[in-house]
C-alpha cells in the first residue's frame, strides 16, 4: 500500500526549494519565459516528456502510465503581479516592480512535487496524467489559448484539478462541489460631452455630470433588475475628467468590472449597461463609447468528483480540517477547463494571524503546508486512475 503522507514529507525539502527558485523570478502574462524553463527542466528531469511553447509561454508535460486509461490533468499557473515586493525575505523577487504574490509559486511547485512522487509510482495507475503549466491567469488569460492549442486533446483530457491557496487557516484544505468563483468582465466608457468656461454650464454638456448620473443609473441594474438572492457586483474602478478647476471638460472616462456567478446574468450584462449608459446619455445631450470585454466565466466544480476530493482531503489533513469554502467574487481562469472537462479546484488554507492577503506586496505563507497540496493531488491521482 502507498504511504502517500511519507512520500509528501519526503518530497518537502525539494518542493520548498523549487518553490523559492520560482517565486525569486516572477513574471507576468505570456512572459513567463524564465520561469517556464525552469518548469521543463524539472520535468524533464523526472523521465517527463516535455512541450514547451504551448499558447506563448505554456508547459505540458505528459506522464504515460503504461497501460490503457484515462487522462488526468493537473493545472499550475505561472504568471506573478505587478506588486513590488516588501517581504524582506531572503528568496524575495529579484525582478524588480514584479511578485509571486497570489501565490502561483506555490501552485507550481505543487505540482511538480505530485509529479515527482507519481512518476515514480506510476506503475500503481493506469492511463496518462498532464500537468499542464499555464500562463496568464493574472490576465488576459491563458487557459483558453491553451485549450485552442489543443491542450486538452493528443490523448484527450477526461478529468482536470487545479488548487488556489485561501486565506483559510493554515493547512486546512476547502472543498465545495458546484460554484466556488465569480464571472469577471471589465469595461471601459468614454463620455463625449461639450467642454467650456466653468462659469458657463448651460453652454457645455457636463461629461463629469454626465458620468456621475451614468454611475448612479448602473447601480439600479444592481439593486432593482437582479433578484437579491442572486448576488452581483458592477464596480466603476476609474472615473477620469478634467485638467482644471475652473473649465468644463470635453469628456471623461471610466471603466469597472462586473460580476456573477450566475450565467445568465453573465450572458446580459453588456446589453443591460449599455441600455442605461444610452439612455442617460442621450437625456443629458451627450456622446459615448461603451466597450464591454468579457474575462472569464463561473468557476464551478464537478459535483460527482466531490465525494472523492473531500473524502482525500480528510485522509490529507483530518476531516477536522476540512472546510467548505464560500462562494467569493473573484475569478480564475480555471474555469474554462472546468467548462469542457469535469474537474474540482480545490483550496489550500495559507492564512495566519497577521498574514497579509493575497496580492498584497507582503504576502507569504507558510512552507510547511506544502506537502498538504502535493499529498491531495497523488491521493486523487491514484484515487481517479487505478
Amino acid at each position: 500500500m502507498v504511504d502517500f503522507k511519507r512520500l509528501a514529507q519526503e518530497e518537502k525539502e525539494a518542493v520548498i526549494a523549487v518553490r523559492r527558485e520560482l517565486h525569486r523570478i516572477p513574471e507576468t502574462a505570456f512572459c513567463e519565459r524564465k520561469t517556464a524553463a525552469l518548469v521543463a527542466d524539472h520535468l524533464r528531469g523526472m523521465g517527463i516528456s516535455v512541450e514547451t511553447g504551448v499558447a506563448g509561454t505554456g508547459v505540458v508535460g505528459l506522464l504515460q502510465l503504461g497501460k490503457e486509461g484515462k487522462t488526468l490533468m493537473i493545472r499550475a499557473d505561472m504568471d506573478a503581479l505587478p506588486v513590488a515586493e516588501k517581504t524582506g525575505l531572503s528568496f524575495a523577487s529579484t525582478h524588480d516592480g514584479f511578485m509571486h504574490a497570489c501565490g502561483h509559486d506555490a501552485h507550481m511547485a505543487m505540482a511538480l512535487g505530485a509529479a515527482s512522487i507519481l512518476s515514480r509510482i506510476k506503475g500503481e495507475l493506469k492511463g496518462n496524467i498532464k500537468f499542464v503549466f499555464q500562463p496568464a491567469e493574472e490576465g488576459p488569460g491563458g487557459a483558453k489559448p491553451m485549450i485552442d492549442a489543443g491542450v486538452l486533446e493528443r490523448p484527450k483530457v477526461d478529468l482536470v484539478l487545479g488548487c488556489h491557496l485561501h486565506d483559510a487557516p493554515e493547512g486546512t484544505l476547502g472543498v465545495k462541489a458546484g460554484t466556488v468563483l465569480a464571472a469577471n468582465d471589465r469595461f471601459d466608457l468614454r463620455i463625449l460631452g461639450k467642454g467650456g468656461h466653468g462659469a458657463m454650464p448651460h453652454l457645455c454638456v457636463d461629461p463629469i455630470d454626465v458620468g456621475v448620473q451614468v454611475i448612479n443609473a448602473l447601480q439600479r441594474l444592481v439593486s432593482r433588475q437582479v433578484n437579491p438572492l442572486n448576488p452581483v457586483v458592477l464596480t466603476i474602478g476609474t472615473f477620469h475628467a478634467g485638467t482644471s478647476f475652473n473649465i468644463i471638460p470635453g469628456e471623461s472616462v471610466l471603466s469597472g468590472t462586473t460580476r456573477t456567478f450566475d450565467r445568465g446574468i453573465w450572458d446580459s450584462w453588456q446589453e443591460r449597461m449599455e441600455k442605461i449608459i444610452k439612455g442617460v446619455c442621450e437625456a443629458m445631450g451627450a456622446g459615448y463609447e461603451f466597450q464591454y470585454h468579457r474575462g472569464y466565466p463561473p468557476t464551478v466544480n464537478d459535483s460527482a468528483l466531490a465525494e472523492i476530493v473531500g473524502r482525500c482531503a480528510g485522509e490529507v489533513v483530518g476531516p477536522d480540517r476540512v472546510f467548505e469554502p464560500e462562494p467569493i467574487m473573484a475569478g480564475d481562469d480555471m474555469a474554462f477547463f472546468l467548462e469542457r472537462v469535469p474537474g474540482f479546484f480545490f483550496f489550500l488554507g495559507a492564512g495566519f494571524e497577521g498574514s497579509a492577503p493575497l496580492h498584497n506586496s507582503l504576502f507569504d505563507f507558510n512552507e510547511g503546508i506544502l506537502p498538504s497540496g502535493v499529498e491531495m493531488y497523488v491521493r486523487l491521482a491514484h484515487a481517479l486512475l487505478r
